[in-house]
């Protein structure tokens, strides 16, 4: 019997062997490969490793687990250990290996090739590391891996090919890393794929469709991979997604208008961030188990008619930066559904073109929203009383058309912390109530149209670090409770109101205010001294006030602003000692020398304009010098000596005046120079006009009427009239800055003046006109829109006349000192001579920048609607930016036929969203009708080939581009001039060599 169990004890011993042999080695294969890959760990913060060592065996170590059978390693769990270093290659010899997972923020290295000698393994996670290098190809070693996570790392390369031999997998993990080279198509081929999730790497390329062959997918991640052409349809078809995510990419095209049925199941759905069109599908009414909708940043539009009724768990909502809108009352809609959402967190329509008035429904909403941003729309009425959603953190309101009191009830968002209100109409007191709001910490009610006094109550709001009230009608004093809030710390600015009265000295207590802008008040008296407590400031405005007195000590300040008060005394000592980057004094009552040190060192940092009793500084200041405190005791000059010296100087101006003269008249012309030095009069432009007929007027503007005349003294001289209407306000100014613009410019693309009167007429009225010469061939404005012309301009034609106006503003941007803003572009400003070349004209709104004058100020600016750029309806500065935006609208206007005020840019779309809308491949559909005729009258009549038409699509795409570049509502996105007419250029030789 002993025998017998001893024969079946040594054939067991015997198997055993054997088939651990057979299997990939004996476990003390396992051993040297685990000891190898502590080697090479150099830290190990939380000593995850410090248990391997031989006091116990290998499988009792820590993260290690084993067969119970064979006693070989499993898995490996050594995440979240913070171990650094780099993986070995040794981990290749663990052949029973089925879970790995070392995800620990700091390996580093390549990740080694060996890991596809692992065939039994299911799981690989090495997230959260720092491996560089290529994803290995023979990873495709791994034959039963399902899950392989390879996400936030530093890899490089491309995805290969060959994961697609991988036919067991269900996790493709490998996003936040810098992989390039686009998605495999081969891909597709992994039918058990169920997470696809890539995100955050620089790919490119487009969505293969092949990717439609996962059938059982759930999630699907590549947003921020650069991928551009339009979502693949097989992908709607994957009726099993939950997760779609394809934000920040350029994908084009529309969503399927049964989305909603398509994807039942979806939960997250993030394609923000690309150029999709089209509507957004009332089908996604359908999707019950939807939480987060993130759909902004592209170009939808049309009426959202989406009904939220059934998303219960819908906890994120962005619809914004779209052109949704129906131009109706009843755009915002929507609202009254998403009542039913009690887990509403966010919801985000800003910039959306939306109209109408808010429904009181919003007052309905989830009381767990803590942000709704309705910001940039078209919104307007009074704002509902019952907004009072008492989880808001955050009121976006701004820039809509709001009117009426902010309500009181206000004063019941106990959780508010920044409320955005500003650009609205509103109207009113701002509510006492708003400080109950003990959370704020940013209050945003600028330009609106508030008025009475500043509440004292925000003195309550003791977590504030930022108030704007700037634009308004605020009156009144300020108060000091206001001043006495210590956590503002970044900005408070009351500019441009009416408030009165003095400073408060409690304006010492924002020792950690870093700006204050008090500028245009009526505030008084004296500047407190107390301000030097003031000792982060950085920005200080008092300018436009009525201060007085001396300055007192603001240590710190970078800029500084007290221009236009009424301060008195030298000018402070503190200025030379501390380090500014400018100051500005201008306009006040200061005395005495102007010092050369510090800041008043650099005549760019500083400005002492408007003190008459300043003297001495820098030369280029142009000051007297300052008089010597012992002139009693020196030498009179005599009399005889300056009359001398007067003399010369006289004589010498004189001979080189005679001589300058005598060699300009071998250079000019007698009619050239007889048009730069004509005087007319009023009786010769009575005369020349015909009495300034009706029959003699050629066109009509705010300032000026246009005359056609023939001056008697010069046979056969035909000239243009402008006759200013000095009655109307601001005419007189506006023939002051087209007589300083045209005294300095010279270009053969504007308007050429012959000369101007400043006289009386026969009734002892002020008179006031410019003579220009005739341009026979009329305005751009008559040969686009005018009924009564037959010939319609070609397209070699619109391009050369683009390029003459773009070339004229190149002119006055950049090659003009100053530089000049021409400030009124579009088409009747632009007149054409005998051959068809353009010239700009009418510089009555013209602006010089870079001068120490206040010409660049938009105050009373207001161009011409439609196309005057956006920010100077906000009040920003003029700048050239502003110019190629109106000529940006011209050559919409030119290339599309459409004035930017025609009807149909009445419903919430304007001409730049009208041709951008159509780019680059339908842009045929915007293009003029006359300019398709003559196109395809031209096509006809020269035989083009498909070739030819093709060219030509290119260059109106091309031109309709620029246009479309240059009209961009952020000056800083705006194509410079510069490139403008090179472009041009480069579309016009393309053209002329067909």
């Amino acid at each position: 019997m002993n025998s017998r169990f001893a024969f079946l004890f040594s054939s067991l011993v015997i198997f055993l062997i054997t088939a651990t042999t057979a299997s990939g080695g004996s476990n003390e294969t396992d051993y040297q490969a685990l000891l190898q890959l502590k080697l090479m760990i150099t830290h190990d913060p939380h000593e995850a490793l410090s248990s391997w060592n031989t006091s116990s065996h290998f499988c009792n170590w820590s993260g290690v687990s084993c067969g119970k059978r064979h006693r070989r390693v499993t898995a490996l769990r050594l995440y979240s250990q913070e171990l650094e270093g780099s993986l070995s290659p040794y981990v290749g010899n663990l052949s029973f290996l089925h879970f790995f997972s070392i995800a620990n923020k700091s390996l580093q290295g390549m990740i080694p090739p060996e890991l596809g000698r692992l065939s039994r393994l299911r799981i690989l996670n090495l997230g959260h590391n720092k491996f560089n290098g290529v994803i290995p190809t023979n990873l495709s070693g791994c034959s039963n891996i399902e899950e392989l996570r390879l996400y936030y790392n530093n890899l490089v390369g491309s995805i290969p090919e060959e994961i697609s031999f991988l036919p067991k997998l269900t996790l493709f993990a490998v996003g936040f890393n810098y992989l390039a080279g686009g998605i495999p198509p081969v891909l597709g081929n992994i039918t058990s794929m169920e997470v696809f999730s890539i995100a955050y790497n620089p790919l490119g390329g487009s969505i293969p469709d092949t990717l439609g062959q996962w059938k059982s997918l759930i999630e699907f991640g590549v947003g921020l991979c650069n991928l551009s052409g339009v979502i693949p349809h097989s992908i709607f078809n994957l009726s099993l997604l939950t997760h779609f995510s394809v934000a920040e990419n350029q994908l084009t095209g529309t969503l399927p208008s049964l989305l909603g049925a398509m994807l039942p199941h979806l939960e997250y759905l993030q394609i923000w961030g690309n150029q999709l069109n089209g509507p957004l599908p009332p089908s996604i009414s359908n999707c019950s188990k939807l939480q987060l909708v993130e759909v902004n940043n592209n170009n939808f539009r049309g009426k959202l008619t989406i009904n939220f009724a059934v998303q219960k768990d819908l906890v994120f909502l962005d619809l914004g930066d779209n052109m949704y809108g129906s131009g109706q009352a009843d755009d915002m809609k929507f609202i009254d559904s998403l009542k039913n959402c009690s887990k509403l967190d966010t919801l985000d329509v800003r910039r959306c073109k939306l109209k109408g008035v808010l429904p009181t429904s919003i007052g309905n909403l989830s009381d767990q929203l803590s942000c709704l941003d309705l910001g940039g729309n078209y919104l307007y009425g009074h704002l509902p009383s019952g907004i009072g959603i008492v989880g808001l953190t955050t009121l976006y309101l701004r820039k809509n058309r709001f009117t009426g009191k902010i309500p009181s009830t206000i004063g019941k968002l106990q959780k508010l912390q920044l409320p955005y209100l500003y650009e609205n109409q509103f109207s009113g007191p701002i509510p006492d109530a708003i400080g109950n709001l003990s959370l704020l910490t940013r209050l945003d009610l600028s330009s609106n149209r508030l008025e009475w006094h500043i509440p004292s109550s925000l003195g309550n709001c003791s977590h504030l670090l930022e108030l704007y009230l700037e634009e308004n009608k605020l009156s009144g004093r300020i108060p000091k409770e206001l001043l006495q809030i210590s956590s503002l710390t970044i900005a408070l600015d009351l500019s441009q109101n009416n408030l009165s009265g003095s400073l408060p000295t409690e304006v010492g207590d924002l020792n950690m205010l870093t700006s204050l802008d008090l500028s245009n008040n009526n505030l008084s008296g004296n500047i407190p001294n107390s301000i030097g407590g003031c000792t982060s400031l950085v920005f200080l405005s008092l300018k436009g006030n009525l201060f007085q007195g001396m300055v007192p000590s603001s240590r710190g300040v970078s800029t500084l602003d007290l221009s236009h008060n009424k301060l008195s005394g030298q000018i402070p000592q503190f200025l030379r000692r501390f380090s500014f980057e400018y100051v500005k004094l201008s306009f006040n009552d200061f005395e005495g020398e102007v010092p050369i040190q510090g800041v008043f060192a650099n005549a760019s940092a500083f400005s002492v304009l408007g003190n008459s009793r300043l003297c001495g500084g820098l030369p280029e200041l142009g000051l007297p010098k300052c008089k010597e405190t012992h002139d009693k005791h020196k030498k009179r000059f005599p009399l005889f000596v300056i009359f001398i010296l007067i003399a010369s100087t006289l004589f010498t101006i004189s001979c080189f005046t005679y001589v300058w003269c005598k060699k300009r008249k071998g250079q000019l012309s007698l009619s050239s120079k007889d048009e730069r030095f004509m005087k007319v009069s009023y009786g010769q432009l009575l005369k020349a006009t015909n009495g300034f007929s009706e029959d003699n007027l050629i066109g009509e503007g705010g300032f000026s009427s246009v005359y056609k005349g023939v001056l008697g003294d010069h046979v056969d001289r035909i000239v243009a009239v402008k006759l200013i209407h000095l009655q109307n306000r601001g005419a007189h100014k506006s023939f002051i800055a087209e007589c300083e613009a045209w005294r300095s410019i010279r270009h053969r693309n504007l308007l050429k003046i012959i000369t101007s009167c400043s006289s009386v007429d026969f009734q002892g009225n002020d008179f006031k006109a410019l003579v220009y010469e005739f341009m026979p061939n009329g305005s751009l404005h008559d040969w686009l829109h005018s009924t009564a012309s037959v010939s319609k301009l070609n397209l070699l034609q619109r391009i050369k006349t683009l390029i003459d106006v773009a070339s004229a503003l190149d002119y006055l941007h950049n090659h003009c000192l100053p530089t000049i803003v021409h400030c009124d572009v579009k088409p009747s400003n632009i007149l054409l001579d005998d051959d068809m070349v353009a010239h700009v004209g009418d510089f009555g709104l013209a602006r010089f920048i870079g001068t120490n004058s206040n010409q660049n100020s938009t105050s009373g600016i207001r161009g011409t609607i439609g196309y005057a750029p956006p920010e100077y309806g906000v009040g920003s500065e003029i700048t050239s930016s502003g110019d190629v935006y109106s000529f940006g609208i011209l050559l919409l206007e030119v290339m599309t036929g459409k004035r930017p005020t025609d009807n149909i840019f009445n419903e919430g779309l304007s001409l730049h969203e009208f041709a951008d809308m159509v780019m680059p491949d339908h842009v045929t559909d915007v293009i003029d009708d006359d300019l398709l005729n003559f196109l395809q009258e031209d096509a006809i009549a020269t035989q083009y080939t498909s070739a030819h038409a093709k060219k030509i699509e290119e260059c109106l795409s091309s031109t309709v581009k620029i246009g479309v570049s240059c009209s961009m509502e952020s000056p800083l996105q705006r194509m410079n001039i510069e490139n403008v007419v090179h472009e041009l250029q480069h579309i016009l030789d393309k053209l002329q060599n067909m």
